[in-house]
């Protein structure tokens, strides 16, 4: 029998009893123990060429040598761990298949080493299969002393010790697990990103980009060339010349205050004002970015401003308003403001028309120093459209003279006011308009205002006896009088409880219609006015232009005022007929002279000539006319007149033009202010020339509050007349002018 069938611990299947040391019940392999069929199966060799489970057996029958053979070693020593404790490790025999059996080699080869603490014993274990031959060296085993054996006991399995369920080892990171989640979570953003980008540009794409253009938006006015303004001949009166504005854009400005302080002496603007534009500022929840400091900056100045190169202060093209006379004509042109806009005369009574529509850029710019226009950007500009240019009807060397000899008679009278007109018949154009005192137009700041007021259409009088060739005229119109009719007069006349009384007593002497006029008799002129009546007077004053604006083109035009019939009382029946009690312009009384020199048939009197728009010249709308007299009456009348120049001591002797026939009248009245009668006289002269054929009429009123305006009135009119007609050209009159009879027998 071979040594294996003689083992006692192996049944008759060849199987070891106590197997189940290293199974569970009914032979299972435990948890983490080999087995058959289990990772034990496998082939792992050693280097002696012995499977796993062949080296397993070999160990235990070395562990029961050991055993048995340290009792006879003197029990010393340390207690070895029993090999099934070992073979408890659950990743022994995996660890065994994974490095090719090296394990179980290893732990051979351990068993050579001495083992310390041991009693001095050290001896060597080898491994030997079941079954093998004993080595040489290796001693005898004991023999079994003949005898009965024991009864076999019946095989039992061995105890099952309390099963321990093994700790599973960590799952190992897996590297294909995480690149497919980093993939997904990549696509998984990149696809939010993809479908945001498409969500701005299909849906809020009009929102986003409105808001961001804005943002980037400036905005700069291109000014409208101003138009200029010309006399009949194509002089300038005024124009506009290049310039400079300078501005401010806050949100650059770095130091408010000392930018303010070193611009204020260059622009003429207080640094308080400066330094309130330059604060940043919002506008419609858009941030202010432009800012006028100030229009119309000489060339000279904008250098130096310039030189200065002041963060955020920027210069652009601009112009300035320039009046090349000066005070020539001042009073009806008017001044501009900085800005260009129109504030006095027919700068602002025609502004719209001048000023034209400021053009506009709007385009996109970059923020902070990048501040210029964005290449490709947005970008709008609006054109701007030059204003329209006036032509005057005024004479601008006829105008000159006017102011001139004005100024020298009215000076002669301390205090004065002074007003001329000169008006071209056939037309109704006004030649000339001065007005005394004037001011300079081309730095209007240092005068008053009162300098500044065009005194023909703004000073409102009492005419007085000027007054009374409408009177006249109207009793002729009316057929209640005519050249040859005489009247008795007195030399006073009362009427309600004022006594009204004549310069030159007639002292009840039959007194011509000439005569009356010559010598201006209140108490004649009174009692034709009785035999008009208070309505058809008033009818006929309305017919020569009272009462109403001329609408000549100046601005703030005094209408005057008549005063109703039913508002007469007793005393307004020998008032009004000789011109007190009503209210009048000396442009009105021109107008109204006007209309008797020409044929009866009044014409408004008007300054402009004509527009210039992009160089198409349009004439101006022309005059209203309508007739007042008959040109019978009209030439009967004016004839008449000439005796206030050529009578004997009549009153308009001082206004006479040598080598012309003058037909006019003086006057004295009273000037109002608000209602308020003022102190004082006003003296007047309106006349006509050539008599026989009238060209020019010229209206001169001079107000002095110390009386004496009769006495330069009448001279300046002859002045402003005489250098009228020959600077026209106009020739001295052939015939003389007729013989009037102030008492015929």
């Amino acid at each position: 029998m071979s040594p294996r069938s003689e083992d006692p611990r192996r049944d008759a299947t060849g199987s070891r009893r106590g197997s189940s040391d290293r199974t569970g019940r009914g032979g299972e392999p435990r948890a983490g123990e080999p087995g058959v069929g289990g990772i034990s199966g496998a082939r792992a060799y050693t280097p002696r060429g012995r499977t796993v489970r062949e080296s397993s057996e070999q160990r235990d029958q070395v562990d029961r040598s050991e055993r048995a053979a340290r009792p006879a070693a003197g029990g010393g020593g340390q207690r070895r761990t029993p090999r099934s404790s070992r073979a408890a490790d659950p990743f022994r025999p995996a660890l065994q298949v994974l490095d090719g059996g090296r394990t179980g080699q290893g732990r051979a080869g351990r068993r050579d080493v001495p083992a310390a603490g041991r009693t001095g014993v050290v001896r060597t274990v080898r491994a030997r299969p079941v079954g093998a031959e004993p080595f040489d060296d290796e001693p005898p085993a004991p023999r079994r002393r003949p005898g009965p054996r024991a009864p076999r006991r019946p095989d039992r399995p061995a105890a099952r010790r309390p099963s321990r369920k093994p700790r599973r080892p960590p799952k190992l990171a897996d590297p294909a697990r995480r690149l497919r989640l980093g993939t997904v979570l990549t696509l998984a953003l990149f696809a939010t990103i993809g479908i945001r980008l498409v969500f701005l540009q299909a849906a809020d794409t009009p929102a986003f980009a409105g808001g961001g253009v804005s943002d980037r938006l400036n905005r700069v006015e291109l000014p409208a060339p101003r138009g200029a303004i010309y006399d009949r001949s194509g002089a300038l009166l005024a124009h506009s010349v290049e310039a400079r504005y300078v501005y401010a854009d806050p949100v650059l400005v770095e130091n408010v205050g000392a930018t303010a302080k070193a611009l204020s002496p260059l622009l003429g603007v207080p640094v308080s004002e400066l330094a309130e534009k330059m604060r940043p500022r919002t506008v419609n929840r858009t941030l202010l970015r432009f800012q006028y400091l100030a229009r119309g900056v000489s060339i000279d100045k904008a250098k130096q401003v310039a030189a200065l190169k002041l963060k955020g202060i920027f210069l652009h093209r601009d112009e300035r308003r320039e009046v090349p006379g000066g005070d020539l004509a001042a009073n009806l042109i008017g001044f501009t403001g900085q800005d260009m806009v129109g504030l006095e005369g027919i700068e602002a009574k025609y502004d719209d028309l001048l000023r034209g529509v400021d053009g506009k850029r709007v385009f996109e710019a970059g923020q902070g120093n990048l501040a210029a226009p964005i290449p490709g950007g947005y970008s709008q500009t609006t054109p701007a459209q030059p204003g329209s240019s006036l032509e005057l009807t005024i004479e601008g060397d006829l105008q000159y003279q006017a102011q001139r000899m004005l100024k020298a008679q009215v000076d002669k009278v301390r205090g004065s006011v002074g007003a001329a007109v000169v008006m071209e018949v056939p037309s109704g154009e006004v030649l000339a308009q001065a007005s005394h005192p004037t001011y300079d137009a081309a730095d209007p700041t240092r005068s008053r205002p009162t300098d500044r007021e065009d005194a023909a259409t703004s000073f409102v009088v009492d005419p007085g006896s000027v007054h009374k060739a409408i009177t006249f005229g109207a009793a002729l119109q009316e057929g209640l009088i005519t050249p040859e009719t005489t009247i008795p007069l007195k030399n006073t006349i009362e009427k309600g409880d004022q006594v009204f009384r004549d310069s030159h007593r007639a002292n009840g002497r039959a007194m011509s219609i000439p005569g009356m006029l010559a010598y201006s008799s209140n108490v004649g002129t009174i009692t034709v006015g009785e035999m008009l009546g208070p309505d058809r007077l008033i009818d006929y004053q309305k017919r020569f232009g009272l009462g109403r604006a001329t609408g000549e083109g100046m601005p703030g035009e005094a209408t005057g005022r008549l005063l109703p019939a039913d508002q007469w009382s007793g005393s307004s029946h020998g008032s009004v007929p000789i011109g007190h009690s009503v209210d009048a312009t000396p442009l009105q009384m021109t107008a109204a002279y006007a209309a008797i020199a020409n044929k009866g048939t009044y014409v408004q009197p008007h300054l402009i000539r004509a527009t210039v728009t992009d160089g198409k010249r349009t004439p101006a709308p022309p005059p209203v006319t309508r007739p007042v007299l008959s040109e019978r009456n009209a030439v009967a009348l004016r004839t008449m007149l000439e005796a206030v120049t050529t009578v004997d001591n009549a009153t308009g002797l001082a206004a006479a033009v040598p080598g012309y026939r003058i037909a006019g009248k003086t006057g004295t009245g009273w000037r109002y202010d608000n209602g308020v009668k003022q102190p004082g006289e006003v003296g007047s002269f309106i006349g006509m020339a050539p008599a026989e054929n009238p060209r020019y009429v010229v209206a001169v009123f001079v107000w002095s509050p110390n009386g004496g305006g009769g006495t330069v009135a009448a001279p300046a009119f002859r002045d402003i007349m005489g250098f009228t007609l020959r600077q026209q050209r106009v020739p001295p009159s052939t015939t003389p002018a007729p013989k009037f009879v102030v008492y015929p027998r």
